[in-house]
């Protein structure tokens, strides 16, 4: 299982139900990544695309406690059991997780790979994954060139989990 997300310098990921920014490159990336795969997130995530609709060409999986949330075509679970269940049907496929953050924390001991959109500025967020940098087991294993679009600086960083566990 893989994660994906744009972080700022610290590990920010959205405010108010949005993204902290909006580069079109990590936008690029992300659906060149996940176009044709499997996508994990939460509730909120879901919510928060165009319409509150799943992501075209993708197969979507929400993840959510309240048990009458209709997710608009998307495949809806509760738990880890759940999910793992579900995830059977696609193992021909990538997994990937999408967030937000509490779905990012509960499922990162999960990833193998983590790619991240790293922003290299601080934005007012209210929402978090963890910091890859500090967790255990997990290591930056590459590092593209610095970019920058409208202002903002990033660069594409992938991360690998030494030890993930078996879902």
């Amino acid at each position: 299982m893989n994660l994906i997300a744009a972080a700022d310098k610290n590990w920010g990921i959205g405010k108010d139900g949005d993204l902290l920014k909006r580069i079109s490159r990590d936008m690029k990336f992300f659906s060149s990544k996940t176009t044709g795969q499997v996508i994990v997130m939460g509730r909120k995530t879901l919510e928060s695309f165009p319409g509150g609709k799943p992501l075209p060409n993708r197969i979507n999986i929400v993840m959510t406690g309240n048990p009458t949330f209709d997710g608009k075509g998307a495949v809806v679970v509760h738990d880890l059991k759940e999910l793992k269940t579900a995830l059977a049907a696609w193992e021909d496929k990538e997994i990937y997780v999408a967030g937000g953050g509490g779905i990012y924390k509960l499922l990162l001991p999960y990833c193998d790979t983590a790619y991240i959109t790293r922003i290299d500025e601080e934005y007012p967020a209210d929402t978090w994954m963890p910091d890859l940098d500090e967790a255990e087991n997990w290591n930056l294993a590459e590092a593209g060139e610095p970019l920058e679009e409208k202002g903002v600086s990033f660069r594409f960083l992938t991360y690998r989990n030494d030890r993930p566990e078996a879902l």
